[in-house]
C-alpha cells in the first residue's frame, strides 16, 4: 500500500517502517501518525510479518512532532478562556484537579501521542534504528521500540520543556526505566541534546554503530528476530511489562502460565524435535 509520509518494505519477516518527510526532516504530524497506525495494525494482523524495524529518511530519525498550526491552538484556546487576573494554583495541584474532574478519560495528546502506545502494545518484537535527529515525540517513537540501535551520528533530546510543554508521549514512563530517575529528569528539564555515545553510555541504546552500518545492522537483528519463536518473543514483551509493577511472586506465578501457553506451541515441538535431530529449529510462529 502506498502512503504519502511513510515508506513500507516486507523483507523476509521484517516489516521495514521509515518516516518519509524530508521538507520537516521527518516531523510526525497527523497525517503521518495516521499512516503509522494503519501500517502498525496491518503489520501486527499480518502473520507473515514478524518483526517491526522503524527508521527514518536521512538525514533525520523523527525531528519531532509537527508544529504547524500550534499558534493557532494557542490563539483558538486563549480567545475561549477568561482572564480573571487571580494568582492560579500551582501546577500539580491544577492538573490534579483537571484530571480528577474530567468527564471522560483525558485524551491522548493529538494523533502523533497515539503511536508511541501503538508501537509498545505491539504483540511483536520492534527495532529502533536511529539513524539522525529523534527529538521530541521522535525520541518517543525510538523509546517505545524493545529495543534501540543507534548511529554516531544520531542526535536524541527531550525537547519538550524548551517549548514549554511537557513529554506527552509516555517517555515520562519509559525513561526512568532505562536510565533512572536522575537522568531522566536532567534530560526532560534541560532539553539538551546527546549523542548516540551518549545515549549508548546512559543505556537509552542497545548497541552504537558507525554511521555506515547501523541499517544493516538493525537489519540483521530484525531478520535474526523473525526467524525465532514469535509466539514465545509475543509472552516474553507481556511478562516483561506485566513484571514492573509485580512482586517476584506474582511474577513468577504469571510467568508459569505463559510457559504452560507456549509448550503447547507448534514451535516448541519444533525446537524439541530439532535438538534431538542436531539441526536448526525451522520456526513457523505457531
Amino acid at each position: 500500500m502506498a502512503y504519502e509520509f511513510i515508506l513500507t518494505e516486507d523483507r523476509e519477516g521484517v516489516f521495514i517502517v521509515t518516516m518519509h518527510d524530508p521538507p520537516t526532516r521527518n516531523a510526525l504530524g497527523p497525517q503521518m501518525a495516521d499512516e503509522l497506525m494503519e501500517c502498525l495494525d496491518r503489520f501486527e494482523d499480518n502473520p507473515a510479518a514478524r518483526v517491526l524495524l522503524l527508521t527514518g529518511t536521512e538525514p533525520s530519525f523523527c525531528s519531532g512532532a509537527n508544529v504547524r498550526g500550534f499558534n493557532q491552538q494557542i490563539q483558538d484556546r486563549e480567545a475561549g478562556e477568561a482572564d480573571g487576573g487571580e494568582p492560579g494554583p500551582l501546577p500539580w495541584g491544577k492538573m490534579e484537579s483537571q484530571y480528577a474532574t474530567r468527564g471522560q478519560k483525558v485524551a491522548l495528546g493529538g494523533q502523533a501521542s497515539r503511536v508511541p502506545l501503538r508501537i509498545h502494545n505491539l504483540q511483536k518484537p520492534s527495532i529502533a534504528a536511529v539513524n539522525g535527529h529523534a527529538i521530541g515525540v521522535g525520541m518517543g517513537l525510538a523509546l517505545a521500540c524493545d529495543i534501540r540501535y543507534t548511529a554516531e551520528k544520531a542526535v536524541f533530546s527531550e525537547a519538550f520543556s524548551r517549548m514549554g510543554l511537557i513529554p506527552g508521549d509516555g517517555s515520562c514512563w519509559q525513561l526512568p526505566r532505562l536510565i533512572g530517575i536522575g537522568n531522566t529528569l536532567l534530560l526532560q528539564y534541560t532539553g539538551d541534546r546527546i549523542d548516540g555515545a551518549e545515549a549508548y553510555r546512559l543505556g537509552i541504546a542497545s548497541k552504537l554503530w558507525p554511521d555506515g552500518e547501523l541499517f544493516d545492522a538493525s537489519l540483521e537483528l530484525a531478520a535474526r528476530l523473525a526467524k525465532g519463536a514469535t509466539q514465545s518473543h509475543a509472552l516474553i514483551k507481556y511478562l516483561v511489562q506485566k513484571s514492573l509493577s509485580m512482586d517476584f511472586e506474582e511474577a513468577l506465578d504469571l510467568a508459569h502460565v505463559a510457559q504452560e501457553q507456549v509448550r503447547k506451541t507448534d514451535d516448541h515441538k519444533e525446537a524439541v524435535q530439532a535438538f534431538l535431530e542436531k539441526r536448526p529449529a525451522q520456526f513457523k510462529g505457531r
